[in-house]
């Protein structure tokens, strides 16, 4: 039985419609997060689930008890906010303990769970400062810390380090993720960063103009997106992508493209037999996947530009009107202007027909 159910979930302001159709079921314990670009509906799905933005239509459960029109009060969930939305007049107790004094809650339970829980976030030497002496970091656990006071059937975090510094970022990653694990407390996230969402999920649901592009676990969407938008969404950097005219006998494909050394890529592949002669294919290439090579080399570019990570370099490189990015493991010694050779094992070569959808 699922814990969090969604179906057919839409949302319309006047006339227009953000939310077209959501289905999706979670199971309790599970870290679940609403990725897609900005407006594509995540925060607003997140609010419904919330009770803070009424259904239009559809049906919204938890633990097989329809919420679809409940009171927010009453649907045993508790809300992360991207803004920390700390009262400034309260230290970090008073904070955390406001929500079960609102409840009624009996003072020596109180201070039981607000002293738990600031142990579990490890910010109990915090608990008599105010909001304005804590740093961003410290704030988003109190954030956290006033939610998991309340005990909630359901964590909903709504882009909560978005305000942190990229350092921190990844501090308060971990500590979500640990947070999870101790916990193993349901858990839906909503995030625009795809790091945060493939290092945090135990599923991802990738979301676009509203509609729902795919549902997996951070590996099946890497390795088998569904079409062109989750690949290109789903991995940094993002996918390369080169249009190809495709010739095919179902058995081996040819496709012809400027950038492939000798303007043609020979593929024996099954997906032959999808694909008719004369087809346009879009050919998806991931950075990582690319190397440097002189053996049996899949393309011939021209280096434009290199930026030094440190243990790795990121090269962009053209064919044409095409760039082309790369990942390189070191500091290779080739310079703006080389003409160089990138080679790919074939298991790594994704294929989309002219719709989008992967073949």
């Amino acid at each position: 039985m699922s814990f969090l159910k969604l179906e057919g979930i839409k949302k319309t302001f006047g006339d227009i419609e953000v939310i077209k159709g959501v289905s999706f079921a979670a199971e309790k314990g599970e870290f679940v997060v609403f990725v897609g670009p900005s407006g594509c509906g995540k925060s607003t799905l997140l609010r419904m689930i919330a009770g803070l933005e009424d259904v239009s239509d559809g049906k919204l459960a938890i633990e097989n008890r329809d919420v679809t029109y409940e009171e927010p009060a009453k649907r045993e969930v508790s809300m992360v906010f991207q803004s920390y939305a700390l009262y400034p007049h309260m230290s970090v107790f008073e904070n955390m303990a406001f929500g079960l004094r609102m409840n009624k809650q009996p003072e020596d339970q109180i201070k039981a769970r607000v002293l738990e829980a600031a142990r579990i976030l490890q910010i109990e030497p915090l608990l008599e400062r105010k909001p304005r002496a804590l740093s961003g970091g410290q704030r988003q656990r109190v954030a956290i810390g006033r939610s998991i006071v309340r005990n909630p059937k359901i964590f909903l975090f709504d882009e909560p380090l978005s305000n942190l510094d990229a350092e921190l970022r990844t501090q308060m990653r971990v500590e979500i993720a640990k947070l999870h694990h101790n916990l193993g407390a349901t858990m839906v996230y909503v995030t625009h960063d795809q790091v945060e969402a493939m290092t945090l999920a135990d599923r991802i649901v990738v979301l676009r103009a509203g509609l729902v592009e795919q549902i997996g676990t951070p590996t099946e969407l890497y390795d088998h997106p569904a079409n062109i938008f989750v690949a290109g969404f789903i991995g940094s950097p993002k996918m390369n992508f080169l249009q190809a005219k495709a010739e095919s006998d179902g058995k081996v494909l040819k496709l012809a493209h400027p950038a492939f050394t000798g303007g043609v890529l020979t593929l024996p592949t099954p997906k032959a037999a999808k694909v008719k002669n004369g087809d346009t294919v879009t050919v998806g290439l991931r950075p990582e996947h690319l190397a440097l090579s002189s053996a049996k080399p899949l393309l011939s570019l021209t280096l434009d530009l290199q930026e030094n990570l440190g243990g790795a370099t990121q090269l962009y490189a053209r064919s044409g009107g095409e760039t082309i990015i790369m990942v390189a493991p070191g500091r290779p010694e080739i310079a703006v202007g080389d003409t160089i050779a990138a080679g790919i094992d074939p298991h790594n070569i994704y294929l989309f027909n002219a719709s989008g959808l992967a073949l």
